[in-house]
C-alpha cells in the first residue's frame, strides 16, 4: 500500500489506495517577524554575476556584457567626450541616475569603471556593466548610491570626439546661438 502525504496549512491529505482523508493537524508555529534575506555582498553578488554566460571580468574587476557589439575598431580614450544614453542602477534594479537625451560625457571626468567600460566600446555600441565600488563610489556612496554599492549601467555609445574638438565646437556655439541644436 502507497501513501503521498501533502501538506497544507492545518490539513494533510492522505491518498492511499485511491482513497482520499482529510486529517486536522496542528498548526506549525509561526514567527513573529518574517526572516529577512542577508543582503548579498558586493563581492558574493559580482562573483555569482562573473559565472553568467557572456559577462567578461576585466583585470580591474569590471565586468561587462556586450549587448550590442558596436562598429569599427576605433574606441573613445581619456581625453575625448564621449555622447552616450545610459541608465544607472543599483543591484536592486533601482534606478539612481538616467540620461533624459544623448549627453556629452568627458571619458575622464566619470567614476573609473565607467571610464574604463567606455574605453572598451565602439561606436555603437550597447553595453550592460557592473562597476565593484572600488571603481565608483567606494565606501563614501554618493546621494542615493549607499556606500559600498556595485553600479549597473546599461551604456549606449552613440559616438566620441576630441575633448578639444568638443571644446571648440562649444565655443562656436556659445558665440552664435544660431547654431544650437533646435529644441524638440
Amino acid at each position: 500500500m502507497r501513501s503521498i502525504v501533502c501538506a497544507a496549512g492545518l490539513a494533510a491529505v492522505v491518498l492511499t489506495s485511491g482513497i482520499a482523508q482529510a486529517r486536522v493537524k496542528k498548526p506549525l508555529p509561526r514567527r513573529a517577524q518574517p526572516v529577512a534575506a542577508a543582503p548579498v555582498t558586493a563581492d558574493a553578488f559580482l562573483a555569482a554575476n562573473a559565472r553568467v554566460r557572456g559577462v567578461i571580468q576585466t583585470a580591474s574587476g569590471l565586468q561587462y556584457l556586450v549587448v550590442k557589439p558596436g562598429t569599427g575598431a576605433e574606441k573613445p580614450g581619456d581625453g575625448d567626450v564621449a555622447l552616450v544614453n545610459y541608465v544607472g542602477k543599483l543591484t536592486n534594479g533601482k534606478i539612481f541616475d538616467k540620461s533624459a537625451q544623448p549627453t556629452p560625457l568627458p571619458v575622464a571626468a566619470v567614476v573609473p569603471g565607467f571610464a574604463e567600460a567606455l574605453k572598451a566600446m565602439p561606436r555603437g555600441a550597447h553595453y550592460r556593466v557592473w562597476i565593484k565600488p572600488s571603481l565608483g563610489y567606494g565606501e563614501a556612496g554618493s546621494g542615493p548610491i549607499p556606500p559600498g554599492s556595485v553600479l549597473v549601467f546599461d551604456i549606449d555609445l552613440i559616438d566620441f570626439i576630441s575633448q578639444a574638438t568638443f571644446d571648440q565646437l562649444r565655443q562656436q556655439q556659445l558665440a552664435d546661438p544660431k547654431t544650437a541644436p533646435a529644441a524638440p
